[in-house]
């Protein structure tokens, strides 16, 4: 279980995160929603260790091997292909590797172009490749689909609940689309202003809001009346 105690994030003295506990169960699938600031990408940066807490632990990460995708992923300028085979050390079967983890994610007509001239989405499609190549205990995924269209969202969702499935990791992902966070996560959280206003099962959270806050939240995006 990897557990948040008294987390404190602060940055030129303002404080961006304050978590005084949180408990992520192993196996379950974690929706991060809330304004933009609202410390989603904080928590996220946090767990996968690219920034560390001003003050306060955090617990049971320790051994785990932790897959992070960044909201804005780095692309090299030589081909697709070989941008996600990259991640794979140039083992000896890192390309055929490579190649179906992009036809899982839809770029197979993608594989010959340059890595650093795709869309945000297409971009995000390979970032997303490269990391499922891999088996992690924990994936932890900033705005997945923030640059995809509706279809590249449903094959992304998809991709993402058949991996869960099969390395039975920990999920957390943030969204920008609280509706993602309904389809895709187990249990939901609500952050506003650096602080977890309201957590619960998606189900529970969206349609019986128990906090004033994410009720307006909510009824901003009409998932709530």
């Amino acid at each position: 279980m990897i557990v948040l105690r008294d987390v404190v994030q602060q940055y030129g003295g303002r404080v961006v995160l304050e978590i005084p506990e949180l408990r992520f169960v192993p196996g379950r699938r974690y929706g991060l929603i809330g304004e933009n600031g609202s410390g989603k990408t904080t928590l996220i940066r946090m767990l996968a260790g690219t920034s560390r807490p001003t003050s306060g632990r955090i617990e049971g990460l320790e051994g785990k091997k932790v897959g992070y995708l960044p909201q804005s992923p780095y692309a090299f300028s030589f081909s697709v292909l070989e941008n996600v085979a990259l991640a794979l050390d140039g083992g000896r079967d890192a390309k055929e590797i490579a190649r179906k983890a992009l036809v899982v994610v839809g770029m197979e007509s993608l594989m010959e172009a340059r890595g650093d001239r795709l869309s945000g989405g297409e971009a995000q499609r390979m970032a997303l490749a490269r990391v499922l190549m891999r088996s992690y205990n924990v994936l932890l995924l900033d705005e997945p689909t923030s640059s995809t269209d509706v279809r590249s969202m449903d094959l992304i969702e998809n991709t993402l609940r058949e991996y869960v499935q099969k390395t039975q990791c920990t999920l957390i992902f943030s969204t920008h689309a609280p509706a993602q966070a309904l389809r895709l996560a187990d249990e939901v959280l609500y952050l506003e202003k650096g602080r977890l206003v309201e957590q619960g099962p998606a189900q529970a959270l969206f349609h019986s809001p128990q906090d004033e806050r994410t009720k307006a939240f909510l009824r901003h995006w009409s998932l709530n009346s």
